[in-house]
């Protein structure tokens, strides 16, 4: 499939009637009728009740919020709107806490992940090697493995890619080899090119009797695809499955996106990375000028881990646990070297650990990993991010690498798809220029990679990205590598793209638009919200 000649300009332009008769119109509608009936309902009761009554639950409610684990930045996000708004801003806070969905799927999750504990353990063999290697991979496998249940495996090859047209025709290869299963879990699937021809793929092995499951995150059926696509698939013999269908209902969990990039074939090869299924990551359909984007495939026992991780999502999302599947059958797809093709091209070298982060626990793995990498460079910390929303440590550890002399550099993109995280992304920039981190926009388009490479020798890749929704509301995945072959590739990418970029040093910054950077500084305030 040749995706290089055949990019197309996106059309943004929405004919009125459908647009006023669309499903976002009818979502927003829905929600603007709530949120006016709350606001309606609170405003009675600012006049009935005493004032000081809500005075006194606004306090209760900040030092409940000061008192709680977490981050500061989202302290801040809450305990504003309750100051400004001791009525409304306190009901609102109460109202969000009582809701019981939330704990309902931590509950499920939490089941499944205590079911897998004993599928889930760094083999002993390759935890005696992490022992003779150097103290930063015993101690992010001490983390990762001991306190997260994420084994660290060895016989596992990674091959990387630079760009979605280099991605999806092995993606298509890989998925026609399929013999025992297909497990996918995607954030966008959308009509067209890209999707046309995996669909194609799978509905010709559903039919030579491979066992396809998909799960798509509900998002979807709100512009991308229709309500009842999974209907469609299930027709095809695809086992299909949306995450959270979106509804016009005010509720805390529905911000809690599924944005984790899975696929696994046969149980011997996964794919992760910042790819979805969908024409502009292939540059296909021209959004926001050059779309750059990576990926990774993994050939050998890490795969264990993706499975795992699909099937504990692909459980939990069932609302009565007595009618799921039988308790993760992991020995029916777990790596099997027989099974193995050994036809990946590139060597079995060093150590890979895929992970996943999940809002619904106290646990910030995503954010604890980067700190991780952040805080042990010695040389060099290359990042690619969509987005830059930082919380206070996350500052910290950036300014003060750049401080002791590390060689800090972040790509950013030139052409935003959301204009609001653009600009509150540049209000961050002062503060990590002035203290020596080099920031680069990508000036051809739009950076939508998640890596992190460090030293040579240790890497990051996966769907989290540099911004609140990410490291605390989404649910993530990713994969740390330590001195695998790939991080080499993953360095001269990053070297290569740094050639498209221009560098905002203090003076481009300087001449940014005040207006749009007050913009941004507003929003701060509320970015752990967004």
């Amino acid at each position: 499939m040749s995706t290089r000649s055949k990019a197309k300009t996106h059309k943004k332009s929405w004919p009125i009637l459908s647009f006023l008769f669309s499903r976002m119109t009818f979502f927003v509608v829905f929600l603007a009728i709530q949120i006016y009936i709350l606001w309606a309902a609170f405003t009675f009761l600012d006049e009935k009740l005493a004032f000081s009554f809500f005075i006194f639950l606004s306090g209760a409610e900040i030092l409940f919020i000061l008192n709680q684990e977490g981050s500061s930045s989202f302290k801040i996000a809450w305990i504003f709107p309750i100051m400004i708004f001791p009525v409304f801003g306190a009901l609102f806070y109460l109202f969000i806490q009582l809701q019981t969905t939330v704990k309902r799927m931590r509950h499920r999750l939490d089941i499944e992940v205590e079911d897998s504990e004993d599928c889930m353990k760094t083999s002993a063999t390759v935890m005696e090697q992490v022992k003779g290697e150097d103290r930063e991979l015993k101690s992010i496998v001490s983390y990762l493995d001991g306190e997260c249940q994420f084994p660290c495996y060895d016989n596992t090859s990674v091959q990387f890619f630079p760009m979605g047209e280099d991605f999806f025709p092995v993606f298509i290869e890989e998925l026609k080899k399929a013999k025992k299963f297909i497990f996918m879990e995607f954030f966008i699937v959308a009509e067209g090119e890209i999707w046309g021809s995996i669909l194609e793929v799978l509905k010709e092995k559903a039919k030579e009797g491979v066992q396809i499951k998909f799960m798509y995150d509900g998002t979807n059926s709100i512009k991308n695809l229709p309500f009842w696509y999974a209907d469609k698939l299930k027709s095809y013999g695809i086992d299909a499955k949306v995450f959270s269908p979106v509804r016009p209902a005010i509720s805390s969990y529905q911000n809690n996106r599924d944005h984790r990039k899975i696929c696994v074939v046969d149980g011997t090869t996964a794919f992760t990375g910042g790819l979805n299924l969908a024409d502009e990551y292939a540059n296909i359909e021209i959004r926001f000028g050059v779309w750059k984007d990576t990926a990774a495939m993994f050939k050998g026992e890490a795969a264990n881990s993706f499975t795992m991780l699909f099937l504990q999502m692909w459980n939990s999302s069932y609302r009565d646990m007595n009618t799921k599947e039988v308790r993760l059958p992991f020995p029916k797809y777990k790596y099997d070297p027989k099974y193995d093709r050994r036809d990946d091209t590139c060597k079995r070298e060093g150590y890979v650990i895929p992970y996943g982060d999940n809002p619904l626990d106290s646990e910030n793995v995503g954010e604890n990993v980067y700190l991780s990498i952040i805080n042990e460079a010695r040389d060099y910390v290359h990042i690619m991010t969509p987005y830059l929303i930082l919380d206070d440590q996350t500052i910290h550890a950036l300014c003060f690498a750049a401080k002791r002399g590390v060689d800090v550099k972040i790509i950013f993109p030139h052409i935003p798809d959301k204009p609001y995280a653009f600009w509150l992304g540049h209000s961050y920039y002062e503060e990590l220029i002035k203290n020596g981190v080099r920031i680069f926009e990508f000036e051809p388009g739009f950076v939508h990679a998640k890596e992190f490479i460090s030293d040579g020798r240790k890497a990051v890749i996966g769907t989290i990205n540099l911004d609140f929704r990410s490291l605390y509301l989404h649910f993530e995945n990713a994969c740390y590598l330590y001195k695998s072959p790939a991080i080499g590739d993953m360095e001269t990418d990053f070297e290569e793209c740094l050639k498209k970029c221009i560098e905002i040093d203090m003076e481009a910054f300087s001449k940014m638009p005040p207006l749009k950077m007050l913009y941004g500084k507003l929003l701060r305030v509320l970015a752990p919200l967004f």
